[in-house]
């Protein structure tokens, strides 16, 4: 079974950082993309950056130049560092892991974790 946990989240000033990580369970003979999103209160879920299978990477503007993502493939996980933070970065960071297929057979279904909570104070 497929299982998503985050960690890493806290209570920062702006100006300061956190790293934020994420590890998939049950995924050892899947090929999968894996992201970060967040949500603020009143506001929708929005993408954050995001990792493909292949390698490739994918920012939002608003963290371009900030935010970097990384993988650990042997232990199916994925990191963001997050530095010089800001107020309006205020969010529960969620990762997503989409799998596109497990041994020959296509899967193509997103799986979430329950999200970690990261605030900025001005």
């Amino acid at each position: 079974q497929v299982q998503v946990v985050e960690s890493g989240g806290g209570s920062v000033q702006a100006g300061e950082s956190l790293r934020l990580s994420c590890a998939a369970s049950g995924v050892m003979y899947c090929q999968y993309d894996m992201a970060w999103y967040r949500q603020a209160p009143g506001k929708e879920r929005e993408f954050v950056s995001k990792i493909d299978a292949d390698g490739t990477t994918g920012d939002a503007e608003s963290v371009k130049g900030r935010f970097t993502i990384s993988q650990d493939n042997a232990k199916n996980s994925v990191y963001l560092q997050m530095n010089n933070l800001k107020p309006e970065d205020t969010a529960i960071y969620y990762c997503k892991i989409h799998v596109v297929r497990c041994y020959e057979d296509y899967v193509r279904k997103d799986y979430w974790g329950q999200g970690t909570q990261v605030t900025v104070s001005p």
